[in-house]
């Protein structure tokens, strides 16, 4: 047999018997696969690991809880056999192949009649590798190729391009807080795969450069018309590149959702019949705070947060936010997008009772390599984001929390 390559196959298994020999870490790390195969998995062993036992409690698995018996392979298409018994082992793969069953054996592969592949997947995709040779097998060097296409595919280094038509649509994708490491998997696979990018000021800028010459870069930054129209103008560029057919990948900071106006992108693309893909983002409101060294909660500290817009003033008309209600909450209070109105905010919270010395943080350009943490308190922050210069973008967490990492003391810059 080790004179021959194995012959790769995709084994369809919804609803046909399959059998597992064993509990143990082996059968564990198998099981879910065969689970998502929809395959009828019969276990059979005497204990299983507590998550194996769990898939049997949730119906996922019948588990026999006894050791192999002659026949316990009959009528099954596939069987994987992993108990610590040896003669056990032996027992059941001989059955097997008098059964014609296809079998994996952990303990002994030159011994069994099927190898099991180092698998992966990526969006419709999935990668098996198989050592061509049983005298060489490497299941660590597999298993890094493996590694190497679905992280490729998954990142966007690696591109396979769609042959066949692809529908046409826009993915509004949440780009993460700035580093371009940030952005999700499925994010930076869309965003190698779009014929028209159409990006955020606070969007992962560095992902552009990256994009092949051939696809269109939009700077949403820099479309006419004011606040108002730009966001038309948005909706507009869209809708007219999708309709021509185009794959588009509206790019933006954070999460879509959280203060990025996404779902007025998705309601516009929406009435005109354009499907639409979102793909949430890490949100600055967490993550920045998280690279400065500031947990939003802590144990013993805060038990909850509140993120908030600061783009207007607590005293306009416009705002919607309750703020003597939020000077109230023993929590940690998050500001996205407050910088410039952070005085009349910090004043307002003291007057409705919270703290002057409440301690505050300023995280500008979070996550970047131009990140700086500026430290104040409630009573001082106005003056602070002055005398330091703090510009957007910049989030700002008040409360307790901001004492409690290790970063405490000089402002860093």
């Amino acid at each position: 047999m080790a004179e021959h390559p194995a012959y790769p196959v995709g084994l369809r298994l919804t609803s046909r018997r399959v059998v597992v020999l064993g509990g143990g870490q082996v059968a564990q790390r198998r099981l879910p696969a065969l689970i998502a195969a929809g395959a009828d998995i019969i276990l059979v062993s005497p204990e299983v690991t507590p998550s194996v036992e769990a898939m049997a409690d949730a119906g996922e698995i019948t588990w026999h809880q006894r050791p192999y018996e002659e026949g316990d392979l009959a009528d099954a298409w596939y069987a994987l056999i992993a108990t610590g018994d040896t003669e056990a082992n032996t027992r059941a793969s001989a059955e097997a192949e008098r059964n014609r069953v296809w079998c994996v054996r952990s303990d002994d592969a030159d011994e069994a009649t099927a190898w099991t592949p180092a698998t992966g997947h990526s969006e419709g995709v999935t990668v098996a590798v198989l050592t061509t040779d049983a005298r060489g097998r490497d299941p660590r060097h597999t298993a890094a190729i493996r590694d190497a296409v679905v992280e490729g595919l998954r990142d966007g280094t690696l591109v396979a391009p769609h042959h066949r038509t692809r529908t046409p649509g826009v993915a509004l994708v949440g780009g993460g807080p700035g580093d371009p490491d940030l952005i999700t998997v499925r994010g930076r696979r869309l965003l190698a795969e779009a014929d028209v990018v159409i990006a955020d000021r606070l969007g992962p800028r560095d992902l552009l450069a990256e994009l092949p010459p051939h696809v269109e870069v939009i700077d949403a930054a820099k479309i006419p018309y004011g606040r108002y129209m730009a966001q038309e103008a948005i909706n507009n560029a869209l809708i007219e590149h999708a309709k021509q057919g185009k794959s588009v990948v509206r790019l933006k900071g954070g999460d879509p959702y959280v203060f990025g106006r996404g779902m007025e992108e998705l309601q516009a693309l929406a009435e005109v019949g354009i499907p639409c893909t979102v793909v949430p983002g890490i949100s600055s409101s967490i993550s920045v705070p998280s690279a400065a060294g500031i947990p939003v909660t802590h144990r013993g500290v805060a038990h909850e947060f509140t993120v908030v817009s600061g783009h207007v003033a607590p005293d306009d008309e416009r705002s919607l936010v309750d703020w003597p209600s939020l000077a109230r909450l023993t929590g940690t209070l998050v500001i996205l997008m407050g910088v410039d109105k952070i005085g009349k905010i910090a004043e307002t919270l003291v007057t409705h009772g919270k703290p002057a010395d409440t301690p505050v943080a300023l995280v500008q350009e979070g996550t970047t390599a131009a990140q700086r943490r500026v430290d104040a308190t409630l009573a001082t922050v106005a003056e602070t984001v002055r005398t330091e210069d703090v510009k957007p973008p910049a989030v700002i967490v008040i409360g307790e929390v901001v004492k409690v990492g290790p970063t405490v003391g000089a402002p860093s810059k």
